[in-house]
């Protein structure tokens, strides 16, 4: 049995946005375009890590990036083969996996740097791993301003070889923010003092879709496309690649109720039916990440038409207001994607609820089953 609420992913049209997302970089990176690495952690954005992976991979992606190693581990469980980056913090976890998995790590501590090289020495391999430099987002990596002290005992080590280096951009899609622009010249001051230090990666990277989309001269030798992967411009950015949303999140209407004036519907007495009104029932709820402030804010369609959502948005159900159409159980409900010429894409529902279109699609919740359409385009 299969619920009602399901979660359609179009690998087909993952496969185009990445080759659109290659035509983009060789049209416009001059003699030699960057390479990418397709981002598919936290479950590929809610779209299905192990499905996303092995799609990208026939659509020739070579290296792939997760947040942690048991992320790694799920990928070569399901059989993908590329490289797999891992992008998270190593200090406190079971290294074993990086051998195991034959993942490839992020240096960002020198905590981290010394527990790699151990578990490295104990393993008797030598291990290539990506550093990571901090440019002013002060969350992981190197401190730029402090190369000096803190890399050369890593690049002294003779179990870790450097492969890579990169960096991430705080305020790349928010384009009045002068911090990209520092972060930016800090970056390639970072990448001299790497090389003054003995340093020499094979190649380096910066940008993440939005930076992507934003600077091209912070394409480095790869980039980082995360959201546009999956169809969905970071706000509020623009972009001329012609990208197709990968996710649809249907359910199915379950009860329709007609309201008297005065009545109200869920949890809170939220609504009140100021006339006669009829509210369709639909079995998708905060369970399975439907956000609490889409009641009242957002919309979901049924026979083509918007249906406001009203009352509040429960565990497992939502009410919307179907007042003046002719709906029954059964209809189709379309949380997220197209129904007729109406459409509600991540980006309108993040803005409805003043939220973020990653937060959005990486909270479909687990027990919403994907089903994959394997079609090209």
């Amino acid at each position: 049995m299969i619920r009602p609420t399901t979660a359609r992913i179009d690998l087909g049209a993952l496969r185009s946005n990445y080759r659109h997302i290659v035509e983009f970089l060789h049209k416009d990176g001059g003699d030699t375009p960057p390479g990418v690495i397709a981002v598919v952690k936290a479950n590929a954005y809610g779209h299905g890590a192990s499905q996303v992976a092995l799609a990208l991979e026939d659509a020739g992606a070579d290296l792939l990036a997760c947040a942690d190693i048991e992320e790694g581990l799920a990928l070569r469980a399901a059989g993908v083969k590329a490289e797999i980056l891992v992008f998270g913090a190593l200090s406190v976890s079971d290294l074993d996996g990086v051998f195991d998995g034959a993942l490839t790590p992020t240096i960002s501590t020198p905590g981290a740097a010394r527990a790699v090289q151990a578990a490295a020495t104990r393993y008797k391999q030598r291990v290539r791993y990506h550093l990571k430099i901090d440019t002013g987002m002060n969350r992981l990596g190197f401190r730029c301003d402090n190369l000096a002290r803190t890399l050369p005992e890593l690049l002294a080590s003779d179990r870790l070889e450097l492969d890579a280096v990169y960096t991430h951009f705080a305020t790349a899609d928010v384009p009045d923010s002068p911090l990209f622009e520092q972060q930016r010249q800090r970056w390639t001051r970072a990448l001299a003092d790497v090389h003054a230090l003995g340093g020499r990666p094979r190649y380096r990277h910066a940008a993440n879709s939005a930076a992507t989309l934003r600077d091209a001269r912070v394409w480095c030798d790869r980039v980082r496309p995360g959201l546009l992967l999956y169809g969905i411009v970071p706000p509020p950015l623009a972009s001329t690649v012609p990208l197709q949303p990968v996710m649809t999140l249907v359910s199915r209407v379950v009860g329709v109720k007609g309201m008297r004036p005065g009545e109200i519907t869920g949890y809170g007495g939220r609504f009140v039916a100021e006339a006669p009104t009829t509210i369709a029932i639909v079995p998708a709820g905060y369970a399975d990440g439907v956000d609490c402030r889409l009641a009242g804010r957002g919309s979901v369609l049924i026979r083509g038409r918007r249906a406001p959502v009203v009352g509040s948005v429960c565990m497992d159900m939502l009410m919307a207001d179907v007042t003046g159409l002719d709906v029954a159980p059964g209809d189709e409900v379309v949380i997220i994607g197209a129904q007729g010429d109406q459409r509600i894409d991540v980006r309108e529902m993040a803005a409805a609820i003043g939220t973020i279109p990653w937060e959005v699609v990486c909270r479909v919740g687990a027990r919403i089953v994907r089903e994959y359409a394997r079609g090209d385009r």
